[in-house]
């Protein structure tokens, strides 16, 4: 019986695997769309306009083109929406638009060294998919490069050969230059909440001051968010790796792919800040030839190399590859809508983190005003504004995945107390944090969330706690304004009483003696004031050796 019951159980290997098949990466994302971004009703219509916008942006500030972005939604029925996204962008030669709005990664963006919103070749592509699964219908684009000749391409995914199925196409004259989409979507909400299109727009303007976005909701509402400078911000450089932070693993692959004929050459051609004489100075360092041919490195050379690095000393990465928003730029969008009592913008030289890549960190800290958010609903008594995270990465909002976040827990994670700020949540505090890197580490393909990268985390505590002892000093000082005022109106309310009452005594005219007892408090004061400022210069002093310390 028990042999009965084995026989039973038991298959061969070949019947295990008559199911064996490839899966397009179009199938895995078709059934695991959340990966991408489209889970739940507002975040996935958010998620539609983030693709688009980002890829307009991308494509006029490679072109040198100040964006004009137009989106509009509108409503057709219960959870069922029209969008059309067009923008003044170089336009797409017809025969890229099957692979740009059908393929999941394809595009000019992955294989780069370079810092750009999209990097995966997944974005638009799944806005048709969405679209596709949601109604049935084909997304439709509509391009031109200039030419007077505007391509009009209906098209579907196949998505079982990860590629377009196009429905229809038409060509026409036009004279504009630029591209546009329209699509219809189901299963999506809209509102003006702080997560959604409007709200993500608006963020957007913020931190690209140089674009115009105009917007129309699906009320018929249009609003345009104003560009506030003129000047289209100079095209990202392509920047090499950088030797600090490569894993064995990203050394072999490039070691690969080498054109180079020997290991020396290889990493000077390959990586950043690596001369002739660092290369001198690393032969030193390992066991084996570095005229020997790099596609024949072994692990344990490559280990060798790494941990040759690692002892080494390098200049940072050259900030001519990253494109930060800038401290003028920041505080014109950002904190001049704020109005805020006191404000700081803070970036940090070039770092680099696992691979080798390049980034940069841009932080603003502004407090009072209107900065934070509204309280609402149930509240401590007194409480009216709420601390406010805003993030960005390469300037673009991240509005979803907060909390797994890395930006999220860097902000948490400084002590606020210790700066003056007792009570963060209920603070009237708006935190602003952009990450600018050529590959931002995401945790999904749906780019709302950065992975918990120990330099990216360690660069932006570092910034933070350079705002917070700018704002500890601000603080100190308007509460001594405060004291000061009161010990002063204290002062002259008791003089007040004695003048009179020594001029009996001493015969001397009231009135003179009153002017000379309001000198004295008010050099005394003037004294105590200089004394306290000298203070705090130390105290400044002694908090950048501090941080200093901390940070190494």
């Amino acid at each position: 019986m028990a042999e009965e019951e084995t026989a039973v159980k038991e298959k061969h290997a070949d019947e295990l695997f008559k199911e064996f098949r490839e899966v397009s990466v179009t199938e895995f994302f078709r059934k695991n769309r959340s990966h991408l971004g489209y889970s739940g009703q507002l975040r996935s219509l958010t998620t539609v306009v983030h693709e688009l916008v980002t890829n307009s942006l991308d494509a006029c500030e490679e072109a040198g083109i100040l964006p004009e972005l137009h989106f509009e939604i509108r409503q057709l029925g219960t959870e069922h929406y029209k969008f059309k996204a067009r923008d003044n962008g170089p336009g797409i030669p017809v025969n890229h638009i099957p692979k740009v709005f059908g393929t999941m990664l394809a595009g000019t963006k992955f294989h780069r060294h370079i810092q750009l919103r999209g990097q995966q070749g997944i974005g638009v592509s799944g806005v048709t998919l969405f679209s596709q699964m949601t109604t049935g219908q084909p997304i439709t684009v509509r391009t031109c490069t200039g030419d007077n000749k505007v391509n009009e391409v209906k098209l579907l995914v196949d998505v079982t050969k990860n590629n377009a199925e196009i429905v229809e196409t038409k060509q026409y004259s036009g004279y504009w230059r630029g591209t546009e989409v329209e699509g219809e979507l189901k299963g999506v909400a809209y509102n003006t909440s702080e997560r959604g299109p409007y709200e993500y727009l608006r963020r957007t303007a913020i931190a690209n001051p140089y674009t115009e976005i105009t917007f129309t909701d699906p009320e018929g509402r249009k609003t345009v968010f104003k560009r506030s400078s003129n000047k289209v911000p100079k095209p990202p450089m392509e920047m090499k790796p950088h030797p600090k932070g490569l894993a064995v693993d990203d050394l072999l692959n490039f070691a690969k792919a080498a054109e180079a004929r020997h290991v020396g050459s290889f990493l000077s051609s390959t990586f950043a800040r690596v001369s002739s004489a660092k290369v001198n100075e690393l032969q030193k360092l390992v066991t084996f030839d570095l005229n020997k041919n790099p596609r024949k490195l072994a692990w344990a050379e490559a280990e060798e190399l790494i941990k040759a690095f690692d002892k080494m000393d390098f200049m940072a990465p050259s900030s001519e590859g990253l494109r930060p928003i800038g401290e003028t730029q920041i505080k014109n969008a950002v904190l001049s809508i704020l109005k805020p009592e006191f404000e700081v913008v803070i970036t940090r030289p070039p770092k680099v983190f696992s691979g080798g890549v390049p980034f940069q960190i841009e932080v603003a800290v502004a407090y009072g005003g209107n900065a934070g958010r509204p309280a609402t609903g149930e509240q401590e008594e007194g409480v009216t504004s709420k601390a406010e995270i805003m993030r960005f990465a390469n300037s673009t909002p991240l509005l979803f995945d907060a909390s797994g976040c890395a930006l999220t827990k860097s902000v948490n994670a400084v002590e606020w107390k210790r700066y003056g700020i007792k009570d963060f949540d209920n603070s009237p505090l708006t935190i602003f944090v952009n990450l600018l890197s050529m590959y931002v580490p995401y945790v999904s393909a749906g780019k709302q969330s950065v992975a918990e990268e120990e330099e990216i985390i360690k660069e932006i505590k570092m910034a933070l706690m350079e705002a917070g002892r700018k704002f500890q000093i601000y603080h100190s000082r308007m509460r001594r304004e405060i004291e000061k005022e009161a010990k002063m109106n204290t002062l002259l309310k008791y003089i007040t009483e004695l003048a009179p009452a020594l001029s009996k005594l001493t015969g001397k005219d009231e009135k003179k003696i009153l002017k000379d007892l309001t000198h004295l408090v008010k050099e005394k004061l003037r004294i105590e004031a200089l004394e306290e400022e000298l203070e705090d210069d130390g105290g400044e002093e002694e908090a950048d050796t501090t941080f200093k310390e901390e940070g190494e």
